[in-house]
C-alpha cells in the first residue's frame, strides 16, 4: 500500500462531498444549458480508476448533459430521488426512485430533464475506456479525446470550439 492509498477514506457521506471543481467541459453556448447541475466525483474520493462515479442533482428546469452517445464508454444511471425525464433517440422515459438505466458505448443517445418542481438526485456510473469520443446528434457539437484525459470539443466540420 502506497502513502496516498493511506490517506484515502473508507467512508464518506456521500452528500457531503465536493462539489465538482466546474460545472461543465462544455463550451458555450452549451455549458449555460446544463446550468442547475451540480456534481460530487465521488469515484475520485476513492481514487477510482477504471471508472468514474458521480452523485448528481439536478434543480428543477435543469437537465443532465447534452444529449449524447460514447463511442467507448459505457454508462448507467440509478435514479435516488425525483422524477426525471430520460431522453432517448427512441422517445421518453419518466423515471422515478429505484428505477435504472444503462447506455452501452455506441447505442441510443440519452440524456436527463428534470421536468419537475423538485430536486432529482441520481447516481451516474461510467468507465474511462481511454480514446472515447462523444457524439452530439442533436448539435454542433464532438467531443474527442485531448491531452491529460481531458475532452476536446469540435464542431462537425472538425473546426475547434
Amino acid at each position: 500500500m502506497t502513502g496516498d492509498e493511506k490517506k484515502l477514506p473508507a467512508a464518506v457521506e456521500a452528500a457531503s462531498t465536493a462539489l465538482r471543481n466546474h460545472p461543465s467541459n462544455y463550451p458555450e453556448p452549451f455549458a449555460a444549458r446544463v446550468a442547475g447541475r451540480e456534481k460530487r466525483a465521488l469515484g475520485e474520493v476513492f481514487g477510482l480508476l477504471n471508472f468514474g462515479v458521480n452523485l448528481t442533482r439536478l434543480a428543477p428546469g435543469a437537465q443532465s448533459a447534452l444529449m449524447h452517445r460514447h463511442s467507448r464508454q459505457d454508462e448507467f444511471i440509478y435514479i435516488l430521488e425525483g422524477a426525471p425525464t430520460l431522453m432517448t433517440e427512441a422517445g421518453e422515459t419518466e423515471l422515478r426512485p429505484g428505477m435504472c438505466a444503462g447506455f452501452p458505448a455506441g447505442g441510443l443517445a440519452h440524456h436527463l430533464v428534470n421536468r419537475s418542481d423538485t430536486d432529482t438526485l441520481y447516481l451516474e456510473i461510467g468507465d474511462r475506456t481511454a480514446g472515447d469520443r462523444a457524439d452530439y446528434p442533436a448539435d454542433d457539437l464532438e467531443a474527442r479525446p485531448g491531452p491529460g484525459g481531458l475532452r476536446q470539443f469540435f464542431h462537425k466540420d472538425g473546426r475547434p470550439y
